[in-house]
């Protein structure tokens, strides 16, 4: 039997993904007085929206 799909054809039919993924980092101060670390992946439009995110506990 003959291969019905090709490799190529699989790439056709991906879509692409316009936005752009960013890890966001925030640094806090824990009750204990050690430093701890949020870490979030978001997908924004463009890289001015970055400031206007909020990641909190």
């Amino acid at each position: 039997m003959a291969k019905q799909q090709t490799f190529g054809d699989k790439l056709k039919k991906k879509k692409v993904d316009e936005k752009i993924s960013v890890k966001i980092i925030k640094g806090y101060r824990s009750e204990a007085g050690t430093t701890r670390f949020l870490e979030k992946f978001v997908k924004v439009d463009t890289l001015d929206q970055i400031n206007n995110i909020d990641i909190s506990k």
